[in-house]
C-alpha cells in the first residue's frame, strides 16, 4: 500500500492507539483518524480495577499518550462518536452525527463490551460493571466502608475489585457458577490459593451457584436470590463475567466474523482494505493450534503494531507468546501461554510462601505457566513456553535448580 493514504482506526482504546502511533513509526504519512465513542483520548485499562479504583492513580496518569503526543504526529482524534455502518463499496463510514467519512485502510479496533447479567433488576442503579473510566468513577463512588458489595463472577476482574473492596472496609461476597475461581484459566491448586487468599481476607466467596433473579425496589437491588433459594443482601452489584466482542459492525458490512472479527496472520479480515486487532479479533496462531479471540493488553498492542506493518506494506505474521497479569492485595500473577488441555500441573514452591509458580504440561512439554509474584523468573518461564520445552517434572518442582539452568538444558 502507498503510505499517503487516509487509515481511519474505529476504536480508541490501547489497539487503536497502538496502531496510530505505529503506523507512523513505520513511515505512513497520510492521514490518520482514530473514532473512539468516549470522549478522552485512549487510556489504559488494566488499572481501573487496580490503582485507578483505589484512587492511587489519577485519570490523567491513564493516559496512553498525552494530547501532544497525537498532535506532534499528526494523529487525529474524533471522540464522543461511534461508527454506525461501513460501506465497503463506497469505502466510507458513517458516524453517529451523520458524517461520512472516506478511507483508503480501515482498521477496526472495536473492542468489546461487559456480559450483561441475564436476569430481571440486571438494570437497576446498583448493579454496574466494569470496562470503562466512567463505570470505574461510578463503582468508586459505591466504595463505602461497611457496605455489603456482592461480586457476581470470579475472574480476574471480580477477584481485583474484591481486593480493593474488602480492604476498603466492605463486607465482600464473590458469587461464581463454576466449582471454583478462575476456573477457565488456572488450575485447581491456583485457583485454592487464591480463595485462600480472598477468604483470610475476609471475602466470602461461594461456587457453583446459579444466580436466579435480583430482589429490587424497582430502582436499587436489595439482594441477591440464588437458585437454591439462598438470599445474599446487597447494597450494590458488580457484574464480571467476562465480554463480548463489538463485532456488530463488522458482521452489518458482511465481514468475516467468528467468536471476533476473523483475520490471517497479518491482521487482515476477509476484506483487504481492512484490518482488525485487539479483543475483537480472532487470529490463527501457530503456536497455540488454532484460532484464538485474546483479551489481553499485550495481545492488543502487538497485534495493532503487525496490523500497521500490513498497511504499510512491510507485513509480518504475528504469533506471540500471549501473557497476562493480574494484580490481587500484594501479589502480582503472571501468566503465559494458554493453559487448556493441559495433562499435568508442577508446582515450583510452596503455596504457603505466596511465592510460587505453576507450569503446565502436555505430553512433556511446558503450554502454559503462572507464577506469583515471582517476578526475576517470568522472563525464563516465558521462554520455556514459547518454545514448548521439554523438562522433567521432578526438575521443575526442584527449587534448588535455578530455572535459568534448566532453560540451558533445554536448548533454550
Amino acid at each position: 500500500m502507498s503510505t499517503t493514504g487516509t487509515v481511519l482506526i474505529v476504536g480508541a482504546g490501547q489497539a487503536g492507539s497502538e496502531l496510530a502511533a505505529e503506523l507512523r513509526t513505520q513511515g505512513h504519512t497520510g492521514r490518520v483518524v482514530m473514532i473512539g465513542d468516549e470522549a478522552g483520548l485512549p487510556y489504559k485499562r488494566p488499572p481501573l480495577s487496580k490503582g485507578f479504583l483505589t484512587g492511587a492513580i489519577p485519570a490523567e496518569q491513564l493516559l496512553i499518550r498525552n494530547a501532544a503526543v497525537y498532535e506532534k504526529n499528526n494523529i487525529e482524534f474524533i471522540g464522543g462518536t461511534s461508527v454506525t455502518a461501513i460501506d465497503r463499496a463506497a469505502k466510507t463510514v458513517t458516524l453517529s452525527d451523520g458524517q461520512t467519512l472516506g478511507y483508503d485502510k480501515l482498521a477496526l479496533t472495536t473492542g468489546g463490551r461487559a456480559r450483561p447479567l441475564p436476569v430481571m433488576g440486571a438494570d437497576m442503579a446498583n448493579v454496574m460493571s466494569l470496562r470503562s473510566q466512567t463505570d470505574a468513577e461510578k463503582i468508586r463512588e459505591h466504595l463505602v466502608a461497611g457496605h455489603r458489595l456482592v461480586i457476581i463472577g470470579g475472574g480476574y476482574i471480580g477477584l481485583e475489585i474484591a481486593a480493593v473492596a474488602v480492604k476498603a472496609g466492605l463486607e465482600v461476597t464473590v458469587l461464581e457458577s463454576a466449582p471454583r475461581v478462575l476456573a477457565r484459566v488456572t488450575a485447581p491448586e491456583m485457583s485454592a490459593f487464591y480463595t485462600r487468599v480472598h477468604r483470610e481476607a475476609g471475602v466470602e466467596i461461594q461456587v457453583g451457584v446459579q444466580i436466579a433473579a435480583l430482589e429490587n425496589d424497582g430502582k436499587k437491588v436489595s439482594a441477591v436470590i440464588l437458585a437454591d433459594g439462598n438470599r445474599v443482601a446487597a447494597d450494590v452489584v458488580i457484574v464480571g463475567i467476562g465480554l463480548i466482542p463489538n463485532t456488530e459492525l463488522a458482521t452489518a458490512a458482511g465481514l468475516a466474523v467468528d467468536n471476533g472479527i476473523v483475520v490471517d496472520e497479518y491482521g487482515q479480515t476477509s476484506d483487504s482494505d481492512i484490518v482488525a486487532s485487539g479483543d475483537c479479533a480472532n487470529r490463527p496462531s501457530p503456536l497455540l493450534g488454532g484460532r484464538v479471540r485474546l483479551e489481553s493488553v499485550p495481545n492488543a498492542m502487538d497485534q495493532a503494531r503487525h496490523a500497521a506493518r500490513l498497511l504499510v506494506g512491510q507485513p509480518k505474521a504475528y504469533d506471540e507468546l500471549p501473557w497476562f497479569w493480574s494484580d490481587q492485595y500484594e501479589l502480582k500473577l503472571q501468566m503465559c501461554g494458554l493453559s487448556s488441555g493441559y495433562d499435568q500441573v508442577v508446582i515450583r514452591g510452596s503455596t504457603e510462601t505466596r511465592a510460587f509458580s505453576a507450569f503446565y504440561l502436555k505430553d512433556g512439554r511446558i503450554i502454559a505457566a503462572d507464577a506469583v509474584s515471582q517476578l526475576k523468573d517470568f522472563g525464563v518461564m516465558k521462554k520455556l513456553v514459547g518454545a514448548r520445552a521439554t523438562v522433567a517434572a521432578e526438575r521443575l518442582a526442584d527449587t534448588t535448580l535455578l530455572l535459568k539452568d534448566l532453560a540451558v538444558e533445554a536448548g533454550l
